[in-house]
């Protein structure tokens, strides 16, 4: 039996049995066969030979990376030639781009690199279409668009979203808050510090047991559900913000307008007549929570053109030191900050001084 046949048979055995709390441990159980099979699936899939395919091996440059992924003929092409005046065939067919097709938007000073990709289809996660190349380029993107036809069911929303989510890809959603170390003797060892309602010691237990964990101290510091604790152990997750970019709205009633904008994390444009692109940029900048920080040679202003880019998470001068030169840490001794994050202005700081955006 194949890899993608059993895993079509786990996933009708979890829709078919009941959930409570009897059935917990054995749902938890098939959730981390499931994980496990879509693992081999993806790296039987890079061992058989044949490389990344041509096209999608483009080099990531810019201070950030954006991914544009969706159905066929949704307008993905379109959007990247208005946004970057890169040229990426247009057609009224569907699979009009066939490889990857990068393009660069200046905004607000930081450098962002636009990826087209080819149109993805249902079972892409599986292989097919070309969908795993497409997916694992998702992957190494700091914000993913999904672009979806506003004339269209939003079924397609969906679809992407568990495609994505079969190839380790959570959208808006952060790192659960669970402590997992391996040991080598004590057994498994179980504790808790928040009341738990989706797991319990039996299904924790059981968990281990199907990935050959006999020794591990895990932690709950907060109320997760067993596939959340199975991508803490399979630590091959990527958590990528996401914007839901509904196009062709110059076909739609206001009426329907309405309904589309109640949609959390949705942005509706044209890309064809232009409509309501500066509000994607806008959010596209607040969804990625960058951090601009400026330098000031001595003796001179500061150079406002080129900010160094951080991100929220990694925003130290020590992460600034090395976003610049990895050699700088060296000979490192102080740095004088100007901006919100300094106390006066200026203040003498270390490398774990942690900046805000604007700062000089």
């Amino acid at each position: 039996m194949s890899i993608v046949s059993r895993i079509e048979d786990i996933e009708s055995e979890i829709a078919r049995t009941q959930k409570n709390k009897a059935t917990n441990a054995h749902l938890g159980l098939l959730k981390a066969k499931l994980a496990k099979l879509r693992r081999e699936l993806i790296e039987g899939s890079k061992s058989s030979g044949g490389g990344p395919g041509e096209g999608f091996d483009v080099r990531k440059t810019g201070d950030i990376r954006v991914g544009l992924v969706g159905f066929p003929s949704v307008g993905k092409s379109t959007l990247l030639n208005k946004l970057t005046n890169t040229f990426s065939e247009v057609g009224a067919y569907e699979f009009t781009t066939l490889t990857c097709v990068p393009g660069t938007i200046y905004y607000k000073g930081a450098k962002i690199q636009l990826l087209d990709l080819p149109g993805i289809i249902e079972g892409a996660k599986d292989g097919k279409g070309r969908g795993r190349q497409v997916i694992a380029v998702a992957k190494t993107c700091d914000l993913i668009c999904i672009c979806l036809d506003a004339l269209k069911p939003l079924t397609h929303k969906h679809l992407i979203e568990h495609e994505l989510d079969g190839f380790g890809i959570r959208l808006n959603k952060r790192k659960p808050n669970i402590s997992y170390k391996k040991k080598e003797k004590g057994g498994v060892n179980f504790t808790h510090t928040v009341p738990l309602t989706h797991v319990d010691s039996d299904t924790v237990k059981k968990i281990c047991t199907e990935y050959k964990i006999n020794s591990c101290d895990i932690c709950f510091k907060e109320d997760a559900t067993a596939d959340e604790l199975i991508d803490v152990i399979e630590g091959n997750r990527r958590y990528v913000p996401a914007l839901y970019v509904l196009n062709k709205i110059d076909q739609l009633t206001i009426e329907e307008l309405d309904i589309l904008y109640q949609m959390e994390h949705c942005v509706p444009i044209s890309a064809h007549q232009g409509w309501n692109l500066d509000v994607l940029l806008e959010k596209m900048w607040a969804s990625m929570d960058l951090v601009r920080v400026y330098t000031k040679p001595k003796g001179q202003i500061p150079d406002y053109t080129s900010p160094v880019v951080l991100t929220k998470e990694r925003c130290s001068v020590e992460d600034f030191c090395d976003q610049i030169h990895r050699n700088i840490k060296k000979s490192f001794k102080f740095a004088n900050v100007w901006g919100s994050s300094a106390k006066h202005n200026p203040q003498r700081v270390g490398l774990s001084h942690i900046l805000e955006d604007e700062d000089v």
